[in-house]
């Protein structure tokens, strides 16, 4: 349906006051505060009242320890549940401590809606003392599943995993998407723009992105010359890349960028590159990041790793190369074919460019949720 198709249909309907719970801190600069300040946007822009229930710790420089934590997860919920009113909808960004606010929506027969972004493994991956506690952690968030209205997963695959740990099928996919005002072929540039010809990497400089791979392919013989790897962001990685561009001057890192700096860089390169691993199988139930989006948006092929959802994206509209994870060779092989051939990377980028801002926009992801929403309350 167009964007002028759903605001017709919203006519009539009685807009809902959403109470949006994320646990998480939506830190500006993360992925997390990209798709809770864009679900929100599209949601206030279809009518809704939508209350943001987030930590209080998220805009300060140091998050608390554990127990600081703990506490400010059941005081959001405390404030939630004293903020809830009939004919209220809860929309839950996946998390195991959010149980209170499942078992309450349940109790009382509120509507809500759980997102969920990968499988139970992924906190272990970025927290891996938590390994210890993986058996109470699976029982909360499966209850939180099992007794959700409408569960909300990223990938087909992480849908066909929830089936199995819910036991019903209230399920609807619900990808990432991006800002086609932000990312755009026509993007100003807002910062100095690397010279020449370079792929470029952007986001969290996590391990399971690949960042390490990456390193590694520029060293192969089969990089081609003067094409430059360019890397912004930052993470536990960091000084992996910061050595890498002190000796190989085929690196350049930029660090940090503001979120409204990056769709010029973007768009300015040859390729954007997502090759994300699969530490402890997570990868496995399907892959739809931000960036991949972002990347088609601004009008550049993307190169992948071959996972369920992105590679089948990239498939699906020939808009980039799909290699194989952890395989630096394939990656560098990858970039020079890219180099190789301006006019097809070209076309890539316009199919992937279109595709994106017909099917895979913000407010397409938020005009879904929405009729998700009009069902529970009306229904």
């Amino acid at each position: 349906m167009t964007e002028q198709g759903h605001a017709q249909g919203a006519a009539g309907r009685k807009p809902a006051r959403v109470l949006y719970l994320t646990l998480e801190a939506p830190r500006v600069g993360q992925a997390s505060h990209v798709h809770v300040s864009e679900i929100i946007a599209g949601l206030r822009r279809r009518g809704h009242e939508v209350v943001l229930f987030r930590p209080s710790y998220t805009d300060a420089k140091v998050k608390p320890g554990v127990a600081g934590r703990m506490w400010e997860y059941v005081r959001l919920q405390l404030a939630l549940i004293a903020t809830l009113r009939r004919g209220d909808v809860i929309y839950v960004r996946g998390h195991f401590m959010a149980v209170m606010a499942a078992l309450w929506a349940r109790l009382t027969g509120t509507p809500i809606l759980h997102e969920v972004n990968g499988p139970y493994q992924d906190i272990m991956v970025t927290y891996p003392w938590l390994r210890s506690f993986a058996g109470i952690l699976g029982v909360l968030q499966r209850s939180q599943y099992r007794w959700g209205s409408r569960l909300l997963p990223v990938t087909q695959e992480l849908g066909d995993w929830l089936r199995q740990e819910s036991g019903h099928d209230r399920i609807t996919v619900i990808p990432n998407g991006a800002n086609v005002d932000l990312f755009n072929p026509d993007a100003p540039a807002l910062c100095e723009v690397p010279e020449g010809s370079y792929v470029i990497f952007f986001g969290g400089l996590a391990k399971w992105h690949g960042v390490g791979n990456m390193l590694a392919a520029v060293e192969r013989p089969e990089w081609p010359q003067g094409v430059r790897l360019v890397v912004v962001g930052d993470g536990q990685e960091r000084d992996k890349v910061a050595a890498a561009a002190q000796r190989n001057q085929a690196v350049v890192f930029m660090g940090y960028r503001p979120y409204d700096v990056l769709p010029g860089l973007v768009a300015r390169s040859l390729s954007g590159i997502v090759a994300i691993s699969d530490p402890d199988g997570r990868s496995r139930t399907g892959l739809f990041p931000l960036k991949l989006f972002e990347t088609l948006a601004a009008g550049v092929p993307a190169v992948v790793t071959d996972f369920p959802g992105q590679a089948d994206l990239i498939r699906d509209h020939a808009c980039g190369l799909v290699i194989p994870p952890d395989d630096p060779k394939a990656l560098a092989e990858a970039v020079a074919e890219l180099a190789a051939n301006p006019d097809e990377a070209k076309a890539m980028g316009r199919r992937g460019c279109h595709v994106v801002r017909t099917e895979h926009s913000w407010q397409h992801r938020a005009n879904q949720t929405a009729d998700l929403i009009a069902t529970l309350t009306e229904g």
